[in-house]
């Protein structure tokens, strides 16, 4: 029954059956890595995120510098007691099946986010201290909190708001068929084939300007080489996540140009630092071990000082990396300036390895995705060669992303290297998920896999964001960050250059946080 009312509620919306408008030009773009889903509040998915963004809506966005800009609200004000915010809506803005967008709309999203079954990462790190919504008028939204949240509008621009009525009952599978994708965006779905591509066109709700391209098509082309090969052919107009190993070529291609920004996304090793069996570790003989030497800071510096993380930029990412020592790149954000990269020392790795009882080495099984970040599986590779020479033994476990990430929600890697996009100028979006004791009723920690606890970083995040002095939020950040990058249970490899290709003809705004939008795209003068 509830499925029968849930189709005639979507009755209206239907986009599948859309064609493509005459007045305009078709786009379309490679895409590295598919979206996981089209369900906008799924999983915490940089690659989910920038395509759904051009069907949904957040209350608030970033430009291409991170800075709040407005969306679907115009203007946002803490309120004079500093428990909460009103977000003042768009009164233009419409969804794509021309019904307005309404306060009870955003309360009804927010009150999904938690309930959004089988999530491998789930957008509540995003709205943590909301403690209710409220409207306080026909078009504005009140988020009270749980105490003073400065950063709140820093925080939620991943929540994309959809309509009361499919937020109460659509699943996943109704968004991934289309039936539930009913945004306030410049475009609405056409078609959604998972791993493929995705189809959009206009929307004829839209409050602005059209856009310049009557319907997109994102296709997945994993494969750098055939992405690379694609857009020479002209088959596509744009591909992102550029291999550092062809730009020089592709410079000096009339018919191409090239895009490009320092950004925001960390790759980084994440280490069980909490069961006592942890997978994939055993002696040298393949047998299990009674205890877990990732418990170990010792153990776990002694694998950061073996990386060379200067060769891994040099060599693997052509220079088109920045080695890292902490969750943000320095010179973007509040990163620490004097949080610099573990130095290369495989004698003094070694050492560690001895004085915590490990010289004679163990094995480890290294996981991570070969067709998410750039040059992702040689990565893994020069990573593991690092570690073999101060005598850990590895197996290299590299799968596709869609392979990887389930898995990984589920624990079943005790190293793995993965990626982070922090876009905030301010890192709460950092702390949270990654580096807090996790505890689902506060957002904490939803996607600390190896459930590392400090309660001394938890305390500093906790007065951070509740400080309303700007100056005295750096100095917390950076406090909490060096005690976390104390403590090792992340190894920061490098952050990436983020490098785009268009056909001759067109522009791209490079953005620091990678996101791929056609809103970033135009036509050259």
């Amino acid at each position: 029954m509830r499925h029968c009312l849930l189709a005639a509620a979507f009755a209206v919306a239907l986009p599948f059956t859309a064609v493509a408008q005459p007045d305009g030009r078709e786009v379309t773009i490679g895409l590295g890595a598919p979206p996981t889903s089209f369900d906008p509040h799924f999983f915490t998915h940089s690659p989910s995120f920038m395509v759904q963004l051009h069907v949904y809506e957040p209350l608030v966005w970033r430009d291409d510098r991170s800075r709040t800009i407005p969306a679907l609200a115009d203007r946002w004000d803490m309120l004079p007691d500093g428990s909460g915010w009103d977000f003042h809506l768009n009164p233009d803005a419409r969804f794509s099946d021309g019904t307005p967008v309404t306060p009870a709309d955003v309360a009804a999203t927010i009150a999904r986010l938690p309930n959004v079954p089988n999530s491998p990462g789930r957008l509540t790190i995003y709205t943590n201290q909301i403690r209710a919504v409220e409207a306080a008028g026909p078009h504005t939204v009140r988020l009270l909190t749980r105490g003073p949240a400065p950063l709140l509008p820093q925080d939620i621009p991943p929540v994309m708001i959809i309509p009361e009525r499919i937020a109460r009952d659509a699943t996943t599978q109704d968004f991934n068929a289309g039936r539930a994708a009913i945004g306030s965006g410049r475009f609405r779905l056409v078609q959604y084939t998972q791993g493929e591509r995705v189809v959009l066109d206009r929307n004829p709700a839209w409050r602005g300007d059209p856009s310049p391209f009557s319907r997109v098509t994102f296709r997945v082309i994993a494969n750098d080489s055939a992405r690379v090969a694609a857009l020479r052919a002209g088959d596509v107009q744009l591909i992102e996540i550029v291999p550092p190993r062809d730009v020089a070529t592709l410079e000096r291609d009339p018919n191409v140009a090239i895009w490009r920004a320092p950004g925001t996304r960390l790759i980084y090793i994440s280490l069980d630092v909490s069961r006592d069996a942890a997978p994939g570790i055993t002696d040298l003989e393949g047998r299990p071990l009674d205890r877990n030497p990732l418990k170990d800071p010792r153990v776990r510096r002694a694998l950061s000082v073996a990386i060379d993380r200067e060769a891994i930029a040099r060599n693997i990412m052509e220079g088109q990396a920045s080695p890292a020592g902490q969750m943000q790149a320095i010179g973007l954000g509040v990163a620490d300036p004097e949080l610099k990269p573990d130095t290369f020392d495989p004698a003094r790795a070694r050492a560690l390895l001895a004085e915590a009882g490990w010289g004679g080495g163990f094995r480890l099984s290294l996981a991570g995705p070969n067709d998410r970040y750039v040059n992702d599986e040689r990565v893994l590779q020069a990573i593991a060669q690092f570690w073999e020479r101060v005598g850990v033994r590895v197996r290299v476990d590299a799968l596709p992303s869609n392979v990887f990430f389930p898995r990984s929600a589920q624990r079943a890697y005790a190293v793995a290297m993965t990626g982070w996009q922090s876009s905030s100028f301010e890192p709460s979006n950092i702390f949270a998920p990654l580096l807090l004791t996790p505890d689902r009723s506060r957002g904490w920690g939803t996607v600390n896999r190896h459930l590392y606890s400090n309660p001394q970083v938890d305390a500093l995040y906790a007065r951070a964001v509740v400080s309303m002095d700007a100056e005295e939020r750096v100095g917390l950040w950076r406090e909490g960050m060096r005690l976390a990058m104390a403590d090792a249970p992340y190894l920061p490899i490098h952050h990436q250059m983020n490098i785009w290709a268009t056909r001759r003809g067109l522009t791209y705004a490079p953005r620091s946080d990678e996101y791929t939008l056609v809103t970033s795209l135009g036509t050259a003068p």
